[in-house]
């Protein structure tokens, strides 16, 4: 079988926005040795390399989304989510909960979209943020790979946006489930996977 040639396609097309999956204050302020999700070696590291790319956003005029995973206190929205390994997480009223704005730089002008369920897009207003947006591209990063930045991306995927995983701010469950997620990411759209040195150039070429 023979694989048809491909035009590649540009790494911003249309208006760029930079999506901050799940970068929450139990990163920088839970240093427990046992957590209630599975973190791999270096998460806290890749979480504050992404400071880079919410400054270089920034300083380019790039839309910055903050996704917040948040569930009620009576825990009523958890559906099957503590069916696998995780335990209970991101719970309201939990100060790790909060969206790490300080650590992030958070600006005024950026979003906040708040989620029950793994997906960005699955219950929330996400999807209508973007299209008032106009957003076309949507760079990645956060936590975790395998899970809500995985399963965010191929929703965007199959919405037809353009979709970029920045691999050194992102970090998974363990090191293996990060690593197979970054290719399935890449198997859905050629050139998705992109280092952070990358991104930040091509948001300062916009200008």
């Amino acid at each position: 079988m023979t694989t048809k040639q491909k035009q590649p396609r540009k790494l911003i097309e249309g208006r760029p926005a930079l999506i901050v999956i799940d970068i929450q204050k139990s990163t920088f302020i839970d240093d427990s040795e046992v957590r209630s999700i599975n973190n791999m070696p270096g998460y806290k590291d890749r979480m504050t390399a992404a400071r880079g790319l919410v400054d270089a956003a920034h300083e380019n005029d790039v839309l910055v989304v903050f996704i917040q995973e948040i569930h009620r206190s009576d825990m009523v929205d958890f559906g099957r989510e503590l069916d696998g390994d995780e335990d209970v997480h991101c719970l309201e009223g939990d100060p790790r909960t909060e969206v790490a704005k300080d650590e992030m730089g958070f600006r005024d002008g950026d979003y906040v979209v708040p989620k029950r369920r793994y997906s960005a897009f699955f219950g929330t207003d996400f999807e209508i943020l973007l299209r008032g947006l106009k957003a076309e591209t949507l760079f990645l990063c956060g936590g975790l790979t395998d899970v809500c930045v995985h399963y965010t991306f191929v929703d965007a995927h199959q919405s037809d946006y353009f979709c970029r995983v920045v691999e050194d701010c992102v970090a998974g469950s363990s090191i293996e489930a990060h690593n197979a997620a970054l290719k399935a990411m890449e198997y859905l759209q050629t050139g998705a996977v992109q280092s952070r040195s990358t991104v930040v150039d091509a948001f300062a070429s916009r200008q």
